[in-house]
């Protein structure tokens, strides 16, 4: 046998042992590494460096896989069969890619490990979870911190989740999210309370939100922003600034690091407003400003955000008796005032309406004069006297008493009318509380200084209608607006009798004047000395 020969014998051999070993290699039910040779319409060619190369169906390969796919590229493959009946090798992609997830998922469980996976359908007791082909199962108690509120919306989300259990025989994955989140707010509040102390500013998110504050999360660890720290100005709930989930932004005013509790301030990352306050609202400044809130004693108005100012009831009119400020503003008028008076300790400044106008009063007393005859019309009348309407939003007052110089009125509607016009006299004047008197009777002058005592001496009988009855005595009234008193005392009765038993109401009696007071107005009058001097007897009915 000649080299050539041998040699050729010697390769054949050589080939056939290679093939047989690597026969011994590949054992069916392995994965090994697969080199793609061929793409087909149906299938991929893989050689394994078996004698005979295997098929994967494309439905094993996705979209995007099958369009980076090149010649010669290495792909992990499963042995499902060395040939089947046309000698061609069964392998499997998609096998191939489960076990290695198996095995994957194995490791990550030993060493506490995280996955991605996709939430893909809500099951009995939990969620269905995709993670990389491989159905694994996410309980609802490992779904989140706290009870999802719809389980349905996570459907399609992926997550990341730490792996709680594998069973490959059993083929079963246990999986948590509530895991990974609670690493992450550990991690988190680790990392804010290295930074965490008063003055920080920090970044949060709201999480509740409650009458008297807002519960903020700034890392691992919630805050409490008080609704006296959200504005300078006026909220009446929280929910009128946050919504939960809002990213705020917020200061740290105190830190208890014994019972871990956070207060925040929110309003102190802008300049306190009235830190200049009185440069920037001077006394006697005009400024415009919207009512914020009414009162029975005034109303706010809010200058600009966190300032407001109250509008006494007593400043809104120089003219008008306002008895409620509802009736001349309303919740968000615009209004102008003037700045009288600024507390900036207290927060306080104190705003009139009425002083942006000229006081009319400060004119008054050039206007009308003591001993000034004016007209005017009744406007209104109470029991102590009529009010005179002497033009728009000035009255002057008549009292009772200056009515008549001799009628004893109960109230003045006896002698006056609403809506009557009357001269009147300017009796006097009171600037500082806004006060005219007037009188009607001074029109006339005063029956008591001249005509009265003239008319009406000491001893003289007059007879008169009785007008009334008391327990000290009987009025008479024995001329249109003169009266006398007949004391009790001045009545000749018997112990028995009363003073009603003497006489009626419209009766005529006919009695002595024994006193004329000029300085009271007053007459008195006995029954018994008329009696006496006429020889009559003692009064009865």
């Amino acid at each position: 046998m000649d080299v050539d020969k041998r040699e050729r014998i010697e390769s054949h051999e050589d080939i056939q042992r290679l093939y047989e070993e690597s026969f011994k290699s590949i054992k069916e039910g392995t994965i090994v590494k697969g080199k793609i040779i061929q793409v087909l319409q149906d299938g991929v060619v893989v050689d394994v460096g078996y004698k005979s190369e295997g098929i994967i169906p494309l439905q094993e390969f996705q979209k995007e896989e099958l369009e980076r796919l090149s010649l010669g590229s290495e792909i992990d493959v499963y042995i499902e069969e060395w040939e089947d009946a046309e000698g061609n090798m069964i392998l499997s992609k998609e096998r191939a890619n489960k076990i290695k997830v198996w095995e994957d998922l194995t490791g990550v469980c030993e060493k506490g490990g995280i996955v991605e996976g996709k939430i893909v359908a809500k099951v009995k007791g939990g969620m269905s979870v995709d993670v990389c082909g491989v159905k694994a199962f996410l309980p609802n108690s490992h779904i989140d911190v706290k009870p999802p509120r719809n389980i349905d919306s996570l459907v399609g989300k992926v997550y990341q989740m730490k792996v709680l259990q594998v069973n490959q025989r059993k083929g079963n994955i246990v999986l948590s999210r509530r895991a990974v989140l609670e690493e992450e707010k550990e991690k988190r509040r680790e990392e804010t309370l290295a930074r965490l102390k008063e003055g920080a500013i920090l970044k949060g998110i709201v999480k509740n939100i409650t009458e008297y504050g807002v519960f903020i999360d700034i890392g691992g660890i919630d805050g409490l922003l008080h609704i006296t720290d959200i504005s300078w100005g006026r909220i009446n709930h929280p929910s009128e600034v946050f919504m939960v989930g809002d990213s705020v932004k917020v200061v740290v005013l105190k830190y208890d690091r014994v019972n871990q509790r956070v207060s925040l301030g929110y309003k102190q990352l802008t300049p306190n407003p009235w830190a200049e306050i009185e440069q920037k609202y001077p006394i006697g400044k005009k400024i415009k400003g919207r009512v914020v809130n009414i009162t029975d004693y005034g109303a706010f108005v809010e200058l600009e955000e966190g300032v407001e100012g109250l509008i006494h009831v007593s400043d809104m009119s120089w003219t008008q008796k306002i008895k409620h400020p509802s009736k001349i503003v309303a919740i968000s008028d615009v209004i102008e005032a003037m700045v009288l008076n600024i507390e900036k300790e207290n927060k306080k400044i104190a705003l009139g309406m009425k002083q942006i106008e000229p006081n009319p009063w400060e004119t008054i007393i050039e206007k009308y004069k003591v001993g000034q005859k004016i007209e005017g019309r009744i406007r209104n009348m109470t029991e102590f006297g009529a009010f005179v309407g002497l033009e728009e939003g000035i009255d002057g007052l008549i009292h009772i008493s200056d009515i008549s110089w001799t009628k004893h009125l109960k109230h003045p509607s006896e002698v006056l009318k609403k809506g009557q016009k009357v001269e009147t006299v300017v009796l006097g004047i009171d600037r500082d509380k806004e006060r005219i008197s007037l009188g009607l009777k001074q029109l006339t002058p005063d029956p008591w200084e001249d005509e009265i005592p003239e008319k009406f001496k000491v001893g003289d009988a007059v007879t008169g209608k009785v007008v009334k009855i008391t327990d000290f005595g009987i009025f008479v009234e024995f001329e249109e607006g003169v009266e006398g008193l007949i004391y009790s005392s001045e009545i000749d009765k018997e112990p028995s009798q009363k003073i009603e038993d003497i006489a009626n109401l419209g009766d005529k009696i006919t009695a002595r004047i024994i006193k004329v007071d000029t300085s009271e107005r007053k007459i008195g009058l006995s029954l018994r000395a008329y009696q006496k001097g006429t020889g009559k007897k003692k009064a009865g009915k």
